[in-house]
């Protein structure tokens, strides 16, 4: 759907500018916003490396099993019905401390992994189950302590103060969590 809606806006937009007279402003921001996003590419290269390496050396060392442990009640409590001895707990803990570190970029690889490991134990294929839809919930919510994807960000882009976004990150993805936590909650107890 995207792959049709973006097109059209691109098209729109340049035949408006060709009418109006500002076709030299498009193609001048189209420039501009080339080398922001190659500029930008660069300044995560690093971060998104460091971090997703960290996260592989923890998924292949024991650091991976004192996390889990470490995350152990919380995660009973998130997803009652996964055996702690299951290869998916361990999964899904590391995209629960990538997410927490705000490592979106390292996240998105440890719950597609976890993911895939909860959809071999689902005995319906074709439906989610509740913690596939709790996994969904916490990537979603991106509860963050240090959220070091924005915090590049802004520091790419030259801000005085980078991490002066961290206790409104807190508050948002904090309230963000506990309300999906709820609500998720009340329909797995409720909607069967």
């Amino acid at each position: 759907m995207l792959n049709f809606i973006w097109p059209i806006f691109i098209i729109v937009s340049c035949v408006y500018a060709l009418f109006s007279g500002n076709i030299e402003n498009v193609n001048n921001a189209i420039f501009a916003s080339c080398k922001s996003a190659v500029e930008l590419t660069l300044t995560f290269f690093g971060t998104v490396t460091l971090w997703c390496g960290i996260m592989k050396i923890a998924e292949s060392t024991s650091l991976s099993n004192k996390i889990t442990k470490l995350l152990s009640p919380l995660m009973h409590f998130l997803f009652p019905d996964i055996n702690r001895n299951d290869s998916c707990y361990n999964k899904i803990s590391l995209n629960v401390v990538a997410n927490m570190l705000g490592l979106g970029n390292a996240a998105t690889p440890l719950g597609l992994n976890a993911m895939e490991a909860l959809q071999e134990k689902n005995p319906h294929k074709d439906t989610l189950s509740n913690s596939m839809a709790m996994l969904i919930l916490l990537n979603t919510a991106s509860l963050q302590i240090i959220p070091t994807t924005i915090i590049a960000i802004r520091t790419s882009l030259n801000s005085e103060n980078p991490t002066s976004i961290i206790v409104p990150v807190w508050i948002s993805t904090i309230c963000a969590a506990i309300f999906g936590i709820i609500a998720i909650k009340l329909f797995i107890k409720f909607g069967k």
